[in-house]
């Protein structure tokens, strides 16, 4: 193998490992994902379109409301964080309030 073909397979070995490894994001209750219709994906598209920013915190968990599992999102806009909760078996939208606010 010629030195520029080596150097190339070790290029693109590097990309592939990056590209995998940016893709590959752990969130609290990942292991609860099984159960989920919705994924980390499709309920972040979810949220933020209900609440648009930067997500600075995600999970998965068992709560009260929907179908019981949901994806919570905090979404930084400005000076707002806003909790947004996604039920993780339709995609509903079950939560959109500024953080620490009363539940209504």
């Amino acid at each position: 193998m010629s030195q520029n073909k080596k150097m190339l397979t070790v290029i693109g070995m590097g990309v592939l490992f990056l590209a995998g490894a940016s893709s590959v994001q752990a969130y609290t209750g990942e292991d609860l994902a099984k159960q989920a219709k919705v994924t980390i994906s499709e309920a972040r598209a979810i949220a933020l379109k209900a609440h648009p920013g930067k997500i600075t915190d995600e999970e998965l968990e068992k709560e009260a409301g929907g179908s019981g599992l949901r994806y919570s999102f905090d979404i930084r806009a400005g000076k707002v964080t806003q909790e947004v909760g996604v039920d993780a078996q339709t995609g509903t939208v079950l939560e959109n309030k500024a953080e620490g606010a009363d539940p209504d």
